[in-house]
């Protein structure tokens, strides 16, 4: 089994970049698909961004494309988001997300059967 903790989170200003990390107890990260999605208050979880079991395929939401860069070190069980140019609308919690299915292109939350606690990014005007 393997457990997720975010870290990274805080608040930031506008303009700003900010990297958001994803530690996972466990050994078998690497079969993991993992992903990162975000939440407002109210709202659903939206998808970020996704990256495969072996770090070689990524995927982006179109809202986010060339804003932010998703990557993975499978020795250190860690998954990454860099964001840049943060706007005051990316300030939500962001969560990482894996599926030992090796799943990380879908968008729905469902599809994805591990999760990490959030970490809440507030980005200031």
């Amino acid at each position: 089994q393997v457990t997720l903790v975010e870290s990274g989170g805080g608040l930031v200003q506008a303009g700003d970049s900010l990297s958001l990390s994803c530690a996972a107890s466990g050994h078998t990260f690497s079969g993991y698909g993992m992903a990162w999605f975000r939440q407002t208050p109210g709202q659903e979880r939206v998808f970020v961004a996704g990256i495969s079991r072996s770090g070689g395929t990524t995927n982006y939401a179109d809202s986010v494309r060339g804003q932010v860069l998703i990557s993975r070190d499978n020795a250190k069980n860690t998954l990454y988001l860099r964001i840049h140019s943060l706007k005051p609308e990316d300030t939500a919690v962001y969560f990482c997300a894996g599926s030992s299915d090796g799943i990380f292109y879908a968008q729905r939350p469902d599809m994805y059967d591990l999760w990490g606690q959030g970490t809440q990014v507030t980005v200031s005007s």
